[in-house]
């Protein structure tokens, strides 16, 4: 799609809630934002989709082209993604289907949508079905008022995508060893796309919450705390023992199929002993200090009641 074009139809759609008219008139749209895998910088590409419940599945079908385009390339390199779907914005992970799930899902796309087929037809790559899981509010979740419970809403993620690979992977191990007693592909020697697309994602949040605390919370918090000094001399010492184990987890990753998966699981290990002891020393240290301090922070200039 040409880029003149592909941003008009971008301008179109974010000016009218998602509804795009001349050659896309009638046609499921969404807006697909990735970040580039060798720029880092932000790539907005619009795609058809077919809604499966609060799953939206995108073919990257790149009209039948020899390669994949850029934009799949670019979540394999940086999971997390952002959906513009009518008039609302998300932030979703990006997982590419496998195997079996992978053709039943372009089954359900080409019953809705048949000109992909004619698309799988024009080339000899398999076309990748991505699964954009659209998030859904969480009754549960404690209403977010102050700094600590900003930290305690961001740690509860990251414990709760620590658990989901870990989960995952344990599956699939299960899996592999005959244990599951169902029936279907066995898994492969890798660990599979889905637990790489959410480790991945993991490590590049941990990675930005932790550079964002070391650049500005820690140095601002010091100044007004200088006799916790030792305290977040120890958290940024943690950070650079968590960021060692990160980068091997990341360099299991640097390929969709990861070659090593019992490796994996032991640094898995090694990163679920070490966060989860840094998240518990953090919140007995640092929330009591952030409690006052509301979320969001006021505007520059705003005045309070």
């Amino acid at each position: 799609m040409h880029e003149t074009f592909q941003q008009s139809v971008i301008d179109a759609f974010r000016a009218n809630a998602g509804t795009v008219g001349g050659p896309f008139e009638g046609t499921d749209l969404i807006l697909l934002t990735t970040t580039g895998a060798r720029s880092g910088k932000p790539h907005t590409t619009p795609l058809g989709y077919v809604r499966d419940g609060r799953r939206l599945l995108v073919v990257a079908s790149g009209l039948g082209a020899p390669l994949h385009p850029d934009w799949y390339r670019n979540l394999l390199a940086h999971p997390a993604v952002r959906v513009e779907l009518g008039g609302g914005t998300y932030d979703c992970l990006a997982v590419p289907a496998e195997g079996a799930r992978r053709d039943e899902l372009f089954a359900r796309v080409v019953a809705e949508a048949p000109g992909y087929a004619d698309h799988q037809e024009s080339t000899d790559r398999v076309l990748p079905v991505v699964v954009l899981e659209l998030p859904g509010p969480d009754p549960a979740a404690p209403p977010v008022r102050s700094l600590a419970d900003k930290l305690v809403e961001v740690h509860t993620w990251l414990r709760g995508q620590l658990r989901h690979v870990h989960d995952e992977t344990e599956a699939h191990f299960a899996a592999r060893a005959g244990r599951t007693g169902g029936g279907g592909e066995p898994p492969s020697a890798g660990l599979g796309l889905q637990i790489r697309q959410r480790c991945l994602a993991f490590c590049q949040a941990l990675e930005f919450h932790h550079t964002a605390e070391d650049g500005h919370m820690f140095p601002a918090m010091e100044d007004h705390h200088p006799h916790l000094r030792d305290v977040f001399d120890r958290l940024r010492h943690e950070h650079r023992a968590i960021g060692a184990v990160q980068s091997a987890l990341a360099a299991l990753l640097a390929d969709a199929a990861v070659a090593e998966p019992d490796r994996f699981r032991s640094e898995l290990a090694r990163m679920t002993d070490k966060l989860t002891a840094h998240l518990d020393y953090e919140e007995e240290h640092i929330l009591p200090l952030l409690a006052e301090v509301p979320w969001p922070p006021a505007a520059p200039g705003a005045r309070t009641a």
